[in-house]
């Protein structure tokens, strides 16, 4: 079996949880787990706690153009630019994502009508994946929301793109806690799988130079080039 090699392949990790630094992260310690296998593989990897960051609500690049005196997102989005892979931490609350995840995800929209030098949407050729940790329930669902959002503002999904870990239901303990997840065999495996589908994939378009700009190019339509699209007649 052959060793892809992903050393030129860069990640970068945001995690969406309501804890502003220092405080402990629990879903920060399972993103740890991942990006661990990323690093041993010779991928490049950076983190982002979102919620230390005066990001503005918003779907426009720089909302300090609508109103608003401070946006970090600008300066982020040059990190999640220059990855070839993401991946969205996030606890759940309630069974539904964090309002920072909810944030993160808006600002992503925000930039998704850019286009690349190929005339693709800007996200074309990134891979995607989330990272889920609570209590009780939700880890599907909120994985459901949060790649739908990424697949439709251009990113790569593959296959098994999330893992997380859940406790019991009512009051416990979250993920790390007194060791509470850490020796769960499907969250290990889960976790495991879904690194390396991101690295694979990513590697993959990488060595491709992304998706050929024939059928989707933006800038094609726009021109009037619609390749072999036919408006149905209606009569």
């Amino acid at each position: 079996m052959n060793t892809p090699d992903f050393s030129k392949l860069k990640a970068l990790y945001i995690n969406c949880t309501l804890k502003k630094s220092p405080e402990k992260s629990h879903t920060r310690l399972l993103m740890d787990v991942s990006a661990h296998i990323m690093k041993k593989e010779g991928v490049q990897v950076d983190h982002i706690r979102f919620i230390d960051h005066e990001v503005a609500t918003g779907v426009q690049p720089d909302m300090t153009q609508h109103g608003w005196e401070k946006d970090a997102w600008p300066e982020i989005y040059k990190k999640v630019a220059a990855a070839d892979i993401l991946i969205v931490g996030t606890p759940i609350w309630l069974g539904e994502k964090s309002s920072q995840t909810q944030l993160l995800i808006e600002r992503l929209y925000s930039m998704s009508g850019m286009t690349n030098e190929k005339g693709q949407y800007i996200f074309y050729g990134k891979v995607g994946g989330t990272i889920i940790t609570g209590n009780e329930d939700g880890i599907k669902h909120c994985a459901m929301g949060i790649l739908y959002s990424m697949q439709h503002v251009g990113y790569s999904i593959p296959p098994q793109a999330d893992a997380g870990w859940i406790g019991e239901a009512g009051p416990g303990s979250s993920f790390g806690d007194n060791g509470a997840g850490m020796d769960n065999e499907f969250t290990k495996r889960n976790t495991t799988f879904m690194t390396y589908n991101l690295m694979h994939l990513a590697y993959q378009l990488q060595q491709n130079n992304g998706y050929s700009a024939y059928g989707n190019s933006r800038e094609q339509w726009d021109k009037g080039n619609k390749w072999s699209f036919e408006n149905p007649e209606y009569r």
